[in-house]
């Protein structure tokens, strides 16, 4: 059955939503000129909650037998993990972006099960399956989905691969550069750079350059370390493992140029490049998945 709407009340939605744009400009508007610190906590609740389309929660999961987990982590979180096929193999870990899920990277399981890698995926704090995060149901912060990468890691083992998607590309590199062992990365539409949009998002709201620096300052006390972290475009290190870059010309989330920047850098860095895919098709994409595979694999 389609379901249409009709002319008025589209109309009606915009002009709500219209308002409540404006009301909230005028409150962080309010909140540059008199209370910067807590015009930058109210924006630190709106950045740290996932956005939850339907692209994001598609299921691609295949039809094969799979373990379910749930991990109860040292930072106090519970972990939804699934894994496919043989439990002592070396496991490629697949790694989420935000406001994904493990069901997202789904049509990437059954081609690196059949070249005898186990397979791992995991929600993070507030996405998927999982439990909350520190600031509770619907909101989530990088620190964490780095933390939870490395739970996942120390629970079942060393990786032999990780296939990442937009922000969890960055958070999977602040992973390694915490200690997780060096494996090979690809990478598909990275966001190398995702705090670079923060004085956009403030702009948006209608507040400026007081707020932006309290929310700054917010998210830092939050993650308990430096936003610079996760600018992995400058991302060095001892170590670099090889990396696959996958990104797509007409990529609307992440901006293309993010992830060529980040293949150029890294010594040995590859880049693969596709055109009308954007941020979300390209997960899907078969070409990409024997790139991915063929990548992780080789190695």
């Amino acid at each position: 059955m389609t379901t249409t709407m009709s002319p008025q009340k589209s109309t009606i939605v915009r002009t709500h939503t219209d308002l409540r744009m404006r009301g909230i400009r005028l409150a962080f508007g309010a909140a540059e000129r008199f209370a910067p610190a807590l015009g930058g906590r109210r924006a630190a609740l709106l950045w740290c909650t996932p956005p939850h389309g339907r692209g994001r929660r598609r299921d691609d999961r295949p039809a094969l037998p799979s373990r379910h987990d749930t991990l109860s982590t040292g930072h106090g979180r519970r972990l939804a993990v699934q894994s496919w096929g043989p439990e002592r193999a070396a496991p490629v870990y697949l790694v989420h972006g935000w406001g994904g899920w493990r069901g997202q990277l789904g049509r990437h399981v059954e081609p690196l099960v059949a070249t005898g890698h186990r397979v791992v995926a995991f929600d993070s704090p507030s996405h998927g399956d999982s439990g909350p995060g520190v600031l509770g149901p619907h909101r989530s912060t990088a620190p964490e989905m780095v933390d939870a990468l490395t739970d996942v890691v120390a629970h079942y083992g060393a990786p032999a691969g990780i296939l990442a998607h937009s922000l969890g590309c960055a958070t999977s590199l602040v992973a390694l550069s915490d200690g997780l062992p060096a494996a090979p990365l690809a990478f598909v539409a990275p966001a190398a750079d995702p705090l670079a949009r923060i004085g956009e998002f403030t702009a948006a709201l209608g507040a400026g350059e007081r707020v932006e620096a309290a929310l700054r300052r917010r998210l830092e006390a939050l993650g308990g370390r430096p936003l610079a972290d996760f600018a992995v475009t400058e991302w060095a290190a001892p170590q670099r493992p090889p990396l696959l870059v996958v990104h797509d010309r007409d990529d609307r989330e992440t901006s293309y140029e993010q992830g060529r920047q980040l293949a150029e850098r890294w010594p040995g860095g590859e880049l693969t490049t596709t055109t009308g895919l954007g941020h979300l098709r390209i997960l899907r994409d078969a070409a990409v998945i024997d790139r991915v595979t063929g990548f992780l694999t080789s190695r």
